[in-house]
């Protein structure tokens, strides 16, 4: 089953790598997100970000000196239709916190599962194997659907 095929109706949210891989062009992974990524722009499913991915994907183009890149980022994350980046409140944060004393997330993983669970997302879509199982969300690993 193809990975747009998998993550089903509503919100889907998306790990920071999910956004890298897709800006950098990654070979191994492109071909599996493109499909996620375009369906978005059609307005066919809504992709959800936290603000924690921006500040993530961010980090390695500024070490770099490298603004394009980091500008690229930025529009991808703010001005991308089907794309929608959630600011982190008090309400996310809380929820973090419950989400990180019941399974032992780490704080980033757990204010990105907080979002996802928050904005009602069916699904988020990572390549952390390491995540914990959460209720009320499917976690689809990327590594699943690559060939």
């Amino acid at each position: 089953m193809a990975l747009i095929d998998d993550v089903g109706a509503g919100p889907v949210g998306l790990d920071t790598a999910i956004f890298i891989y897709f800006i950098e062009e990654h070979q191994r992974f492109l071909p599996v997100i493109a499909p996620l990524f375009a369906a978005a722009d059609a307005g066919k499913v809504e992709l959800v970000a936290s603000a924690l991915t921006l500040l993530e994907v961010l980090v390695v183009p500024y070490r770099a000196d490298n603004i394009e890149l980091a500008e690229r980022y930025e529009a991808v994350l703010t001005r991308s239709r089907g794309i929608r980046m959630v600011d982190l409140g008090r309400d996310h944060l809380r929820l973090a916190a419950q989400v990180r004393a019941r399974t032992g997330a780490a704080i980033p993983d757990a204010l990105q599962l907080a979002v996802s669970l928050g904005t009602r997302c069916s699904a988020f879509v990572t390549n952390d194997r390491g995540l914990p199982a959460v209720p009320g969300l499917r976690i689809i690993q990327l590594g699943a659907h690559v060939v």
